[in-house]
This record gives C-alpha cells, sequence and structure tokens, in this order.
C-alpha cells in the first residue's frame, strides 16, 4: 500500500493524516473564495495595482453591492487587503502570487484546447 492509499476512500478523506487533511480544507477554502466570474476578473484588474471599489465594479460590470461581498469572500480567505482612503474602499493583492495560479489555469486551457483540436483533426 502506498503512503497516499489512505487518502483515496469511497467518501472522500476521511482516514488521512489530521494535519495534512486540514492543510487541504484550508487550501480548498482559498481556491474556493476565488472560483467566481466575477472574483476572477477582480483578481485580474488588481494585477496592476491598488482600486477602488468604484472601479473594479466598472471594470467586473457589475453592482458595487455585488462586488463589495465577492471582495468580502476574498477579503476573508487572504487574498486581497483592503484600507480606507477617505470616504473609498481601496483593495490590492494581499498575495499577488494567485495571478501565477490564474496563468496556470490558463495554461490547463490552452492544454484543453490543443487536445480537442487533436481530436477534431483525426476525424
Amino acid at each position: 500500500m502506498s503512503e497516499h492509499s489512505d487518502a483515496v476512500t469511497e467518501g472522500g478523506i476521511e482516514n488521512m493524516d489530521p494535519d495534512k487533511k486540514r492543510i487541504y480544507e484550508l487550501k480548498a477554502e482559498v481556491i474556493a473564495a476565488a472560483a467566481h466570474p466575477i472574483r476572477l476578473a477582480i483578481i485580474d484588474f488588481l494585477r496592476d495595482g491598488e482600486q477602488c471599489v468604484c472601479d473594479i465594479a466598472t471594470y467586473a460590470d457589475a453592482q458595487r453591492s455585488n462586488v463589495s461581498r465577492h471582495l468580502g469572500v476574498m477579503l476573508n480567505a487572504g487574498i486581497v487587503s483592503c484600507r480606507k482612503d477617505g470616504l473609498k474602499m481601496m483593495y490590492s493583492l494581499k498575495t499577488p502570487c494567485v495571478l501565477a495560479f490564474m496563468e496556470c489555469v490558463t495554461d490547463v486551457l490552452r492544454e484543453r484546447a490543443r487536445d480537442a483540436a487533436a481530436v477534431l483533426e483525426g476525424i
């Protein structure tokens, strides 16, 4: 039996080492906090630096209240940080390395497109 076989059960990761399981759960929380089209757009928009909610809402083509809710999710997950500037709330990427993950996702999509193109060429 491999060291990873205890994690492969029909129901999930119940038999996994508790510390390892908790790390996976925490990672899943961060990924879930980014896993929405508006949140991905926000992350992309913040790549160039700090922005106010009003500009983020315009970029994401969404209502400010909706954008604020999404920012709150990402703030709680540690993806973004915020500060008050007068009456404006300014947001920035707390962990810019999230952009590398976004690039990785783009690479996955490119690979999927290449695979699909190869299948189509074969018919």
